[in-house]
């Protein structure tokens, strides 16, 4: 793999149209949750598209990983990012400006991560299958996105989602030669009714900072426990995760 360095492109014109990145900040209840679940499929050289500031960056696991490599095409965030590399994020993490079109055709990861990020581009299968160019073989692609088109929301709107996704859809956007499913599953399954309970009720088009607090405060813990009733069948986010292995030969 180039080294940092060489991969590195003017920052991007591209100003991400959501303010609910700070307000997220502080909910690290459901970050170390996520972490718990996708961590046993981060290892090795690691992609993160759409890093943003590294809030979630720094609550996900590195002590398997060798490299990290940060994609962010928004330069105002890609600037915090890279304030906190070696402080809040590990010295191994590299901050790179721009999509995936900023890597060289012949850089390979172990694993690549949209955390948040493939709801934000309207051609998912076309991103999915350019991220599949820079997976190693027996890497991984771990995708969390949200879930349910029914509970899209002028929220997910206003912060520049194209869709919610479902079992089928994120299935659809994921079926390429070379990929096998591992694991799909929902999160945070009382974040159904939190965000039902907006839509009918209170209807705002962004949470204030004390309603994310409620939330990771007592209902990520309480989701944990529910989620694992329900055998992760329904929740607000939805988690898939592939592998790559060659086609075998015939």
């Amino acid at each position: 793999m180039c080294s940092p360095s060489t991969k590195r492109i003017a920052v991007s014109n591209y100003r991400y149209p959501g303010e609910e990145l700070q307000l997220f900040e502080a909910a690290g209840n459901w970050k170390r949750y996520l972490a718990q679940q996708i961590g046993p499929f981060i290892r090795g050289r690691v992609l993160e598209v759409g890093a943003g500031t590294g809030e979630t960056t720094q609550f996900l696991p590195h002590r398997n990983a060798t490299a990290w490599t940060c994609l962010e095409p928004d330069g105002r965030l890609l600037e915090e990012l890279r304030k906190k590399i070696g402080t809040q994020l590990p010295a191994h993490c590299t901050a790179v400006s721009g999509t995936l079109s900023a890597l060289n055709p012949d850089d390979l990861y172990d694993t690549i991560l949209y955390i948040d990020v493939l709801e934000h581009i309207e051609d998912d299968r076309g991103e999915l299958a350019q991220a599949l160019a820079h997976l190693a073989e027996g890497g991984h692609l771990v995708v969390l996105s949200p879930a349910y088109q029914y509970l899209y929301s002028p929220f997910d709107k206003a912060i520049g989602h194209f869709r919610r996704y479902r079992r089928k859809t994120l299935r659809a956007a994921a079926n390429l030669p070379g990929l096998v499913e591992r694991r799909m599953f929902y999160l945070e399954s009382l974040g159904v009714l939190l965000l039902l309970l907006n839509r009918w009720v209170v209807r705002k088009t962004y949470p204030a900072r004390k309603d994310i607090e409620l939330w990771q405060r007592f209902l990520v813990p309480l989701s944990k426990v529910v989620d694992k009733i329900l055998f992760y069948s329904v929740g607000k986010s939805i988690v898939g995760i592939w592998q790559h292995q060659r086609k075998q030969q015939a």
